[in-house]
Formats: C-alpha cells, structure tokens, sequence
C-alpha cells in the first residue's frame, strides 16, 4: 500500500513537469524538501523549490515518462531510484532534443501522506 501512495505521487510528479507546473511540483515536497538540479544550485525549502522550477520551467518543457526501478520503504521514509526517457524542447532556440535521467527521491510521510524530502538527478546517454 505505501508503495502505491509512493507510486502515485511519482504520477503526479510527472504531471508536474510534463505540464511546467511549478506550483504543483512544489506541493509534492516537505516544507523543508530540497530539489537537487543538473548543473544548477539547488532549491530548498518550499520558496526555493517553487523558484527553482519556476527557472526551469521558463527555460525547457519536458514530454517524459517515469519508470521506476525500486521503492523502499522503511517507516516515515522511503526512497526511489527511477529513470525517465522522453523529450525536453529548448525555449530559447525551440529545439527539441531526446532527455534521459537517472533520479534518487527520498520521501518522509508527514501528517499521513507521503512528500518528497530530496530528489536529484543525472542526465544518463538518451537510447535511440
């Protein structure tokens, strides 16, 4: 069941960037969540976060999909490892270029539901 709720918010993520929307991505996380960019500093806290999506929303608009490849769950805290392979278009050129990641998530349930408290990732080589 908690994997579920975990799987479920990674839904939500997802529809989160693939829609550029800031304000839902920043919901997903803990009052004090940290989001750890690509080549960027990173946000922390619920203002921090919002901004730094914010920021990345004003310069890409990504078309992916999520795949998880474990969810581990150990009291109030769980964690995911999880690729993504999609598109992301460049506003500043409107290219768009294949966009492929690795990410770590780590979640803490508060208050009965399940946020993210950190998350990074890495660009992986996108596969034809």
């Amino acid at each position: 069941m908690f994997k579920q709720k975990i799987e479920e918010l990674l839904s939500v993520y997802k529809k989160s960037l693939n829609t550029s929307n800031a304000k839902l991505a920043q919901s997903l996380y803990t009052k004090d969540g940290v989001f750890m960019p690509t080549e960027a500093p990173s946000g922390i806290g619920s203002e921090g976060i919002l901004k730094s999506y914010e920021f990345v929303f004003s310069q890409i608009h990504l078309n992916i999909e999520f795949f998880i490849e474990e969810i581990v769950v150990e009291g109030n805290m769980a964690f995911a490892v999880t690729s993504s392979k999609g598109t992301v278009k460049v506003h500043a050129n409107g290219v768009e270029v294949p966009e492929a990641n690795r990410e770590l998530f780590v979640f803490e349930k508060a208050n009965g539901e399940w946020k993210i408290a950190r998350y990074m990732f890495n660009k992986t080589e996108p596969k034809g």
